[in-house]
């Protein structure tokens, strides 16, 4: 089936973050922005059929979490990633940083230790420190082109930095790194022995490339179930982050009353009419979909591969085994962050995100979003190799 992929839609005077603050960042008309983590692919048939259908009916109240979409929810999950939520564990936010920003406060105190493994998906950061609790980093280890996670460090700040909750990215953006089941073991045990929480953000779980296979966290056993909060959400998955919905899983009873009370105090309560729909229909009838699209993305991950090693061999893609994010190491290039961006900027008229907006350890990358139709990644890749290549 077409799922119109290769069709180029204008998202221009929609409040689209991604084109919209163009000028007010200032990049020059005709850049072509791959920075922010949104698709430029519209939804599953399914759910703009279910959507146009809402909108017609005219009345958009208040709506509630029923058994219906309860039903979709888990069978995602027990067939796509390989374990079944149970009813109870559900909690739905606005979004994947709203959750992360509830359980800091839910489960930590100010001044607590929050672990955080950078280069990082940003928010976290902000969220820790916006919070008052103490940011500790256990920096991922980059070596021969590939990211690795160092364990000796990871223990030695569980035990000196007073360290409550760990937020896990899994997959993780935007090193692009699947972890595997003895990493994550490893760091679930050692979370035990220090009677530290786990967030695992398991957003970008349902773009997983051949040859890997996505762990998730509720399928280490019964003590990691007990110890932790799995943020997830059909945002990344369907391109549907506008509507403003995340599905929650939290096992531990303990901690799922913690969590609720401080979602109250917030004053969340139900979730949007729309979102709640849009999920249940992606989550019923969009596998198609997102096969179809996975198999996409590879094809526009081979073409930025090859241009690089044909045509700019200093620029490394670091290989990503998941997510829609290509992680690209400049520093073969022999440049500063500000020359490089200067260039992509005002000469390629490419915006990309800036490797040190994920933490220091992140400088000399660029972070590119390559979930776009194949001509704008063709032109975008040629944009690049040409205004680089010496």
């Amino acid at each position: 089936m077409n799922y119109g992929f290769d069709t180029v839609i204008n998202r221009f005077g929609t409040s689209c973050v991604k084109y919209d603050l163009l000028s007010e960042y200032g990049y020059p008309p005709g850049t072509i922005p791959m920075w922010v983590a949104d698709m430029d692919f519209p939804a599953p048939p399914e759910v703009r059929k279910k959507l146009a259908e809402l909108v017609e009916l005219g009345m958009y109240g208040y709506t509630m979490m029923d058994e219906a979409y309860k039903d979709a929810v888990i069978g995602w999950f027990k067939r796509r990633v390989g374990y079944t939520p149970e009813r109870e564990w559900i909690a739905v936010t606005p979004g994947v940083v709203y959750a992360v920003a509830t359980a800091i406060r839910a489960l930590t105190e100010p001044g607590d230790g929050v672990l955080i493994q950078r280069p990082v998906y940003h928010p976290f950061e902000r969220l820790v420190v916006a919070n008052g609790r103490k940011l500790v980093n256990n920096p991922l280890i980059y070596q021969n082109g590939k990211y690795s996670i160092d364990f000796n460090d990871f223990e030695h700040k569980l035990k000196t930095e007073n360290v409550k909750l760990f937020i896990l990215c899994s997959p993780h953006n935007p090193v692009g790194r699947v972890w595997s089941a003895d990493e994550l073991k490893t760091l679930s045990g050692l979370c035990r022995i220090y009677g530290v929480t786990v967030i695992s953000d398991e957003i970008h779980c349902d773009f997983i490339y051949p040859g890997n296979r996505f762990v998730p966290y509720a399928a280490l056993g019964e003590a990691a179930l007990e110890n932790c909060i799995i943020c997830t959400a059909p945002s990344k998955t369907f391109n549907l982050a506008g509507l403003q919905l995340a599905n929650i899983f939290i096992p531990n009873k303990t901690l799922r009353d913690k969590y609720s009370a401080e979602l109250w105090r917030a004053g969340y309560g139900e979730p949007g009419f729309l979102a709640m729909h849009a999920c249940r229909a992606a989550y019923e009838h969009g596998a198609p979909w997102l096969d179809a699209l996975v198999k996409y993305l590879s094809g526009n991950l081979n073409l930025l591969r090859t241009a690089l090693q044909e045509k700019l061999p200093a620029v490394k893609l670091v290989e990503p085994q998941g997510t829609y994010l290509a992680w690209l190491d400049f520093s073969g290039l022999g440049m500063d962050e500000n020359e490089v961006v200067d260039i992509l900027k005002h000469k390629a008229k490419l915006w990309f995100d800036k490797g040190s907006k994920f933490g220091p350890e992140g400088t000399g990358f660029q972070r590119v979003n390559i979930a776009c139709p194949r001509s704008v990644m063709e032109e975008a890749v040629d944009r690049l190799t040409k205004n680089f290549e010496r």
